[in-house]
């Protein structure tokens, strides 16, 4: 009997040279926390991009550095407008944000919008296509639009928001928008993270019943019913009249 393997190991096949030496991508190198607060603060859109990335991520090392980012970040915080704006899917929040957003820039104020997408429970990935659906926003020089996925996050808001609004401050925005995923009546967890909480609505959509619903409803600060023109102003306007009787059975905001 002969002793030789029938396993043959072929030898490997060499790399090839690339086409070109300018194709050779090398990994950016991080900044250190003291690095990604300069730039926050100098309002470098890169450097803030790349900050929220690294306070988004679940990785040890990114976190540890999130987490001195967010300290030195919080003395220059605290000095924005903040508006959560959400409403159920459809409704037009990208619309109505692009808008107000560009009526805020022609008066000198400069905005973040913090745009939250769902994530897909099997796949566990995001579209982030928000950003898509405000295209004269998308390219103001005062304007920075961050879309995040919501992840395994109930209520509306993305797992990091809170510190997202943080760093937005120290990069200098004056008025922060979050908007929040669509999902309806359970999204109330941006309520304690702004100073105004603006819920959009839609005429012709169980108005009765919606009306007297708890939660989103007497936790807003003011509704806008949207797509009040052409045929829908009349059912607007009945709209209208079925939250405000609706509204007064609800006990008033500490806020008035």
């Amino acid at each position: 009997m002969s002793n030789t393997s029938a396993l043959h190991i072929q030898e490997a096949i060499p790399q090839p040279e690339p086409v070109s030496p300018y194709l050779q991508f090398k990994r950016k190198k991080k900044l250190s926390a003291d690095g990604y607060l300069a730039g926050i603060l100098e309002g470098n859109r890169v450097v803030l991009s790349q900050a929220i990335t690294l306070i988004e991520s679940t990785a040890h090392h990114d976190i540890v550095v999130a987490n001195q980012i967010i300290e030195k970040c919080l003395p220059y915080s605290g000095n924005s407008m903040r508006i959560g704006i959400t409403g159920v899917p459809g409704v037009g929040k990208s619309t109505f944000i692009e808008t107000f957003g560009k009526y805020l820039t022609s008066i000198g104020k400069k905005l973040a919008v913090l745009a939250v997408d769902p994530s897909s429970e099997r796949s566990k990935g995001s579209i982030l296509g928000d950003k898509t659906r405000m295209e004269e926003l998308s390219i103001d020089p005062n304007a920075f639009i961050r879309p995040s996925p919501s992840g395994l996050t109930l209520g509306g808001v993305a797992r990091k928001t809170r510190e997202t609004i943080i760093l937005c401050e120290a990069a200098g925005f004056d008025v922060i928008i979050i908007e929040t995923v669509g999902v309806g009546q359970s999204e109330t967890a941006v309520k304690s993270m702004v100073d105004f909480f603006l819920l959009l609505m839609l005429s012709g959509a169980g108005d009765e019943l919606q009306g007297i619903k708890r939660g989103i409803m007497e936790m807003a600060d003011a509704l806008i019913i949207t797509k009040a023109d052409g045929d829908n102003v009349a059912k607007a306007t009945a709209a209208k009249a079925l939250y405000q009787s609706a509204l007064q059975l609800f006990p008033k905001n500490e806020n008035g």
